[in-house]
């Protein structure tokens, strides 16, 4: 369970082992045992009893901004104690492994955009159906030209990577446009701030799944600050915008089937006066809702059976063992 604080003047305090959360409406306890993260958006207040119940319980407390974005973190500090896998994360991206991995997570992101057409594409023989076809195939090239890629460090390879794959998604988001109804087209991605409704869905839940990504990262024992292909950034998570491209595409179905329902009104967001889009209290929490409904359901790979949320931290685990392997 989530406790999501996005509401202007809720508090939240400890009573004994549990949460008490204050709002206009009244009070509402809530025990320790079972909640994963507090998530807090502007305007919302937390006690020190309440954070210090937070870190007995392992608990982590992210601070969120108007995009959905992670901008504090409050952890146990028996997160993230083997310096092994930190030393061997940053010894692993200067192998050739590295180059092969985050290729590997880029013809990965490819083949999900493109399963993700399929899967939404209902067109039929149309002219939109051709041209959703031909999307697909495009992005089969670029995964091809992904895959063919080498070098001894990721940086010889670098610059066409982040090209080819800043391509595809051009070709990927313009397409996915057929799947909107006309109302929420976009004619491109914008970030920070969203020109258009369908941009600010997509900003807040990549935002919310940045926040899961890092605190799977920290929880295992991972550097979030020391990345393979985006490196370098001041003060940034580098190595969460690495991983995410592996499961944008489950933010993107959320957000896509979400607005198909045309149940998306006026409430949901505002217009600023240089013409952003932010989401508003209720499009947050519609979305925070929906997005955790998708990441708990169950789905079966490779004969298991398992939750998507439980799937990546299982892959977080997985990645922080191999990286322990690269210490010398």
């Amino acid at each position: 369970m989530e406790l999501i604080l996005n509401t202007y003047g809720v508090s939240l305090n400890r009573d004994n082992e549990g949460f008490v959360v204050t709002t206009k409406d009244g009070k509402q306890r809530i025990p320790a045992d079972g909640i994963k993260s507090i998530q807090i958006s502007r305007g919302a207040q937390i006690t020190s009893d309440a954070v210090m119940l937070a870190v007995e319980h392992e608990i982590e407390i992210i601070f969120m901004d108007r995009s959905g974005n992670p901008i504090g973190r409050i952890w146990s500090p028996k997160y993230g104690s083997i310096s092994s896998i930190r030393k061997g994360q940053l010894n692993f991206t200067f192998t050739h492994d590295a180059v092969d991995w985050i290729k590997s997570v880029i013809a990965q992101k490819i083949e999900n955009q493109q399963a993700l057409m399929l899967l939404l594409n209902t067109q039929g023989n149309t002219e939109e159906d051709l041209e959703i076809n031909k999307s697909i195939r495009r992005l089969d090239d670029y995964r091809n030209k992904v895959m063919r890629l080498d070098g001894d460090v990721v940086s010889d390879i670098a610059a066409p990577l982040r090209g080819w794959e800043g391509q595809s998604s051009r070709i990927y988001f313009s397409t996915m446009n057929f799947f909107l109804p006309e109302a929420f087209r976009f004619k491109q991605r914008s970030q920070h701030p969203a020109m258009d409704v369908t941009n600010a869905f997509l900003n807040y839940g990549y935002g919310l799944l940045y926040g899961k990504i890092e605190g799977l990262l920290i929880k295992a024992g991972v550097d979030p600050y020391i990345g393979i292909l985006h490196r370098d950034e001041y003060n940034r998570p580098v190595m969460v915008y690495d991983i995410i491209e592996l499961y944008r595409v489950w933010v993107d179905y959320v957000v896509y089937t979400l607005i198909a329902q045309n149940a998306i009104t006026d409430e949901f967001y505002s217009v600023q006066k240089d013409g952003s889009y932010w989401l508003e209290s209720l499009g947050r929490r519609i979305l925070i809702q929906s997005l955790n409904d998708y990441l708990d359901e169950k789905i079966s790979q490779k004969g298991v059976t398992r939750s998507r949320l439980i799937q990546m931290n299982l892959y977080i685990q997985d990645l922080a063992q191999k990286l322990k392997k690269y210490e010398i």
